[in-house]
Formats: C-alpha cells, structure tokens, sequence
C-alpha cells in the first residue's frame, strides 16, 4: 500500500483518529475479545506472529503463520523451515522457527503451554512485559515485539516503539530520535514520552498507537 509522504503533525493525528476512530475500535475490540475468550492456542498463534514481525513487517508475518499455521502446536524448525522456503513467506526461514521452538519447548516444559494462566498470573503489567522480554528461553520478543504481542492479545497501555511510531513521534517532536530504544531504560523512557502526548491532546495510547501506524503505512492491520 502506497505510504503517506506528508509530515505527521499534531492536527494530523487528531484529524486521522477522528477519521479513523471506528475501525481503530474494533480492531482493539478484537484483540480485547482474545485476552478475554481466546484459547492458549490461539494466544500462542499470536506469540509466533509477533517473532515473525521482529526485523519483518505485520504482512510478512502475517503470511508466515499462515504458511506454518499447521506447525504450530507440535511442528519442527526443519519443517517450519521448508514450508518458509517453498512460499517464500519469510525472509528468515531458518532462525524464526528455531526461535518458535525453542520458546514453545519452554512453555510447554514450564507451565504445559497454559499461556493464558501464566500471562494472567502477574499482578505488575511491567513485570510480566519484562518477562517476555527478558527471559532468555522466550526468544524473538525484545520490549518492541513483547508490547506487539499484549496488544494484540487485548492487554491494554503498552507502546509499540516500531520504526513508524518512531518516525512519526520524531516528525511531531515528541522524541528526538527516530533510532529504536534497544534497552529498557530508554524504551520506558520512550513510552512515558508516548502516553504523555496521548494525554496531552486526549487521545487512548492504544488507539494513538494505531493512528500512527497508520498514517505511515496506510492502514489498520496489527
């Protein structure tokens, strides 16, 4: 889809959410839907898309799961591997299913793949995004792609620093820099940037977050 080359200002992202708010909504709403309703398994569908998405894009990883969707629950890297090179679907087709693997064998020795009940069972929403992104048997989530992954599940007041956040809150002025935060201490930092001007002109930092995603890529996707 064709990128949007003008300049992200303020007025923009008011016009763009009030444009936009309805169908920002209900995509939130869906994801809400899955941290209320949805399966461990289907939990997990959205744990591989955002290890798919890191050093990706939303498309690519999207097309990988589809790719490896019967592979999830019990599949190898060599055959998540094969199935990646005969589509075409990721531009890393061995390292992304080594990754899956590796964090599916820790949930499933840990806590028998009851994703939901871990998730659940942090009281401190810092504590459990450091948890994906920390330990080191989960791999492929850095702060980025842990966010990436609550979101989508329906938590709500993570910022997704990607590089069209980034731009955009730079182009604004939020943020000096449009270089990704690469440890906790600035993503935090980041992010407290980020829900400020949320506030600041009153729109929800998980709306805010889609508006200007979109006004970068031209679209609503996750």
């Amino acid at each position: 889809m064709q990128r949007n080359p003008e300049p992200v200002t303020v007025e923009r992202v008011i016009a763009t959410h009030k444009t936009r708010r309805r169908e920002i909504r209900k995509r939130l709403g869906e994801f809400q839907d899955i941290w209320r309703n949805g399966s461990d398994a289907r939990i997990w569908e959205e744990l591989v898309y955002c290890i798919f998405t890191a050093g990706a894009s939303a498309r690519m990883g999207l097309n990988s799961v589809a790719a490896i969707q019967s592979l999830l629950l019990d599949g190898e890297p060599e055959a998540m591997t094969l199935v990646l090179r005969q589509t075409g679907a990721h531009r890393f087709p061995v390292a992304r299913p080594r990754y899956i693997v590796t964090t599916r064998n820790y949930f499933q020795s840990n806590f028998g793949m009851a994703l939901r009940k871990r998730l659940r069972s942090f009281a401190d929403p810092i504590e459990r995004r450091d948890w994906l992104a920390q330990e080191k048997q989960i791999k492929g989530l850095g702060y980025k792609e842990a966010s990436h992954f609550l979101r989508n599940i329906g938590v709500k007041g993570h910022a997704i620093l990607d590089k069209h956040v980034m731009r955009c809150l730079a182009e604004i002025g939020v943020i000096d820099t449009t270089k990704p935060p690469l440890n906790r201490k600035r993503y935090l930092d980041t992010e407290e940037q980020l829900l400020r001007f949320a506030k600041d002109i009153r729109i929800n930092c998980d709306e805010l977050d889609l508006v200007l995603w979109s006004m970068k890529t031209g679209e609503v996707l996750k």
